[in-house]
């Protein structure tokens, strides 16, 4: 049954003609421009999560405004996922791509556009995100102008690859080429659809969507981002690079079809599964969990393919580095994709949900799937581009083995501590209490597990630094071919059909039909669970209670946003007993109407917020913001003393207020006039209670406008709608 890369014809010497060759090169430069990038921001990447790792054990890591927990967090996760994967895909793309279809890229102008134009993404990203220009939205947290030249980027990529495509001279389509294809059409519609936003000021917006829509869109995008930029593509670079180390054919040419189409058909449809017992409807979850569990089959048997393709060679395997990380690769996405569906089933859901378990689920698919693909994919170019031998075998052997074991450190206390997490919060007495009524019990309980993490981590960026060494050690070795000499008969407008040729090779040959087939199918899933949400009202039934934020709540929740405190506390108490007895009343979808963005969490590392409004004195919350272990000792949240100083800005809120009315808050006409006037009148009765406790503390500064935003979050279902109003409570049941 191995009909695959060298039966195919196109990894395999093709018996060629005498005559009537052309002669061309590939490029290799542009592939070790991404190659060095890769490497580069692996390193910088990998080395924020690792501080990010030591803040959780040594809270006196958040020094200052622009090294808290809740602004680099995002810097990490953007940074291993758009810098390292991303230059990590592009390495391999450029590489086999060009060799897939025996031609040069189209248009070398478009790859140095593509790589400088990816890096200053990269560090436009690194520099707004600890400055606080973010979104909220996970792996979506770049501001309006940056999502612009992310998509200008995507679509110089994508002409290049598919102008080289309609050049080649290999007559089908290998499969690592359908996967290609598929990224670039699914990352398009989903970066498009998720980053609808309204800008506000140059580095401000709003997103499109309110509330359940929001968080339904979000996590259409956010799973489908882990699927179709740190899945389908790598599986398009392990078809390419396992059968080329191995020197075999893949195993099954039959398999890799089913594998392909079933795998981006389910896929996309997955991402409720990350909802599941909070406000959104009820058939939206059933449908996420039921593909979710389907999508075992095709990710299963992606990784049997490139197992099994390896059959026979197994003593290479103990000997070659490269297929050593290749082995490990597939079977961490293995592991990762057995435990997703696992992670989908509601009972299962309901006990790994906001833990430290899906962090563990997470790295083991990060660190393991691409970063093992990725390290064997580099230790296999760069001997072969720079036309020598690997410097030292051995350092990429200790590479491999304190990769793996850091893997192993990194996971395995993190599914401790995601039981623990569970098993806590859940935790009745024989009277029927809480037992750890405390939240921060919980927490206190997981720093030695957080300590082990961080060690797991260290262990891989010391992998990560090896394997620098040893590569550009291989480089100084060797001789770079920029330009490597090819040849290849031209592709001609003739075909013979071959007898017993499979059905499938009639859409290999038209790379456009299987473009536009791809987008149909992934179509399908984004459409039949979204619609329904958008367009039936009683999907999201409203509360005649609920109204609009204040214009103070407003910019105290966009400063809320901008420390990303959303990274470790939750707005979304579920439907458990030990839910609703530790926070309140469980979430409504009508509380969250007014949202853009939701911040429904996806981790708590802190309380769930939902029901904060009310709970503390306004003192409490400005000592526990200043210095959180004064109220709350042992806790590990970063201090924000700068806050009570900070001027607040005010000079876009009169422009927010436009911008939600647009999006259909409704605001009073013509309330953007008085908006600042009621803002400073709230504060001013913010800062006079705060001075009655003997605190004091000027009415403008940033504080004043948080405190206003968390004593305002989940009074709106306790509210009597037809109680008198202050001035700055703007109610749409009343006329002002």
């Amino acid at each position: 049954m191995s009909t695959g890369l060298l039966d195919s014809g196109t990894l395999a010497a093709p018996k060629l003609p005498k005559l009537g060759l052309e002669r061309f090169s590939y490029d290799n430069e542009i592939v070790k421009m991404f190659a060095y990038a890769t490497m580069l921001w692996g390193a910088v990447g990998m080395l924020v999560g690792l501080f990010v790792a030591l803040q959780l054990v040594f809270p006196a890591l958040n020094f200052s405004e622009y090294s808290t927990f809740g602004r680099i967090r995002p810097l990490h996760t953007n940074a291993v996922i758009f810098a390292f994967v991303g230059n990590g895909i592009f390495t391999g793309v450029y590489y086999s791509l060009q060799r897939l279809c025996k031609a040069r890229m189209y248009s070398d102008t478009l790859s140095r556009i593509n790589f400088w134009g990816w890096q200053a993404i990269i560090v436009a990203a690194a520099i707004t995100l600890p400055l606080g220009y973010t979104t909220s939205k996970e792996y979506a947290e770049l501001e309006w102008p940056i999502d612009i030249a992310i998509t200008v980027m995507w679509v110089v990529f994508g002409y290049n690859m598919f102008a080289t495509i309609l050049q080649r001279r290999t007559r089908h389509l290998y499969v690592a080429i359908w996967f290609y294809i598929a990224t670039f059409v699914t990352v398009a519609v989903l970066h498009l659809v998720n980053s609808f936003e309204i800008p506000v000021t140059f580095m401000k917006s709003y997103s499109w969507y309110a509330g359940v829509q929001d968080a339904l869109v979000q996590w259409w995008y956010g799973h489908n981002a882990v699927a179709f930029f740190l899945t389908t593509p790598y599986l398009g670079l392990m078809y390419y690079f396992v059968p080329k180390a191995a020197n075999r054919p893949v195993y099954s040419y039959r398999l890799s079809i089913i594998h392909f189409w079933a795998l981006i058909f389910l896929y996309i449809w997955a991402g409720p599964h990350h909802l599941l017992y909070n406000a959104l409807p009820d058939w939206a979850q059933s449908l996420g969990v039921v593909f979710s569990v389907m999508l075992i089959a095709p990710s299963w048997g992606g990784m049997l393919n490139g197992l099994l393709t390896l059959r026979g060679v197994w003593d290479k395997v103990r000997e070659d580095v490269v297929l050593k990380f290749m082995v490990v690769a597939l079977t961490a996405y293995g592991m990762a994709t057995f435990e997703g569906p696992l992670l989908s089933l509601k009972n299962i859901n309901a006990i790994s949900h906001f833990t430290d378990w899906t962090i563990a689920h997470v790295h083991v698919g990060g660190l393991g799937w691409n970063g093992m693909l990725t390290f064997g994919m580099l230790y296999f170019l760069f001997p072969r581009m720079w036309n020598t031998k690997l410097y030292s075998a051995k350092l990429a052997n200790w590479h491999f083995w304190i990769a793996t074991l850091g893997i192993l450190f990194y996971a395995i206390p993190m599914y401790w501590a995601g039981f623990t997490q569970s098993l806590m919060w859940k935790e009745f007495t024989q009277e029927g209490m809480l037992a750890y009524p405390n939240f921060l019990e919980t927490v206190t309980q997981l720093k030695p597990m957080y300590a082990l993490r961080a060690f797991g981590g260290a262990l891989f960026i010391g992998g990560v630094f090896i394997m620098a060494y040893n590569l550009i050690k291989t480089a100084q070795a060797g001789s770079f071919t920029a330009n490597e000499e090819a040849e290849a008969a031209p592709l001609t407008d003739t075909y013979e059909k071959h007898e017993g040729e499979h059905w499938h090779r009639w859409i290999e040959r038209r790379p456009v039909q299987l473009m536009v087939g791809s987008l149909v199918v992934i179509l399908i899933g984004g459409l039949v669970e979204m619609m329904p949400t958008f367009l039936i009202e009683s999907n999201v039934p409203t509360i005649a209670s609920v109204a609009p934020y204040t214009s103070l709540e407003l910019e105290g929740r966009d400063i809320y946003i901008k420390e990303g405190c959303n990274n470790c506390h939750s707005q979304m108490v579920r439907p458990f007993r030990s839910e609703t007895e530790r926070y309140g009343e469980y979430a409504k979808a009508g509380e969250f109407v007014y949202d853009h963005p939701f911040l429904w969490g996806s981790k708590r590392t802190g309380p769930d917020l939902l029901r904060e409004g009310g709970k503390y004195p306004d003192s409490w919350h400005y000592n526990h913001m200043v210095d959180p272990e004064s109220m709350s000792p042992g806790s590990i949240m970063p201090a924000y003393p700068w806050m009570a100083e900070k001027p607040l800005d005010i000079s876009a809120t009169e422009g927010k207020i436009k911008a939600m009315r647009t999006l259909g808050v409704p605001y009073p006409e013509g309330y953007e006039e008085r908006a600042v006037a009621d803002l400073k009148l709230q504060a001013e009765e913010i800062a006079g209670r705060l001075k009655e406790s003997g605190i004091e503390v000027s009415s403008d500064t940033e504080i004043i406008a948080l405190i206003a935003y968390l004593q305002r979050l989940g009074t709106d279902i306790k509210a009597d709608p037809n109680k008198e109003t202050k001035p700055y409570e703007v109610r749409p049941q009343t006329k002002q």
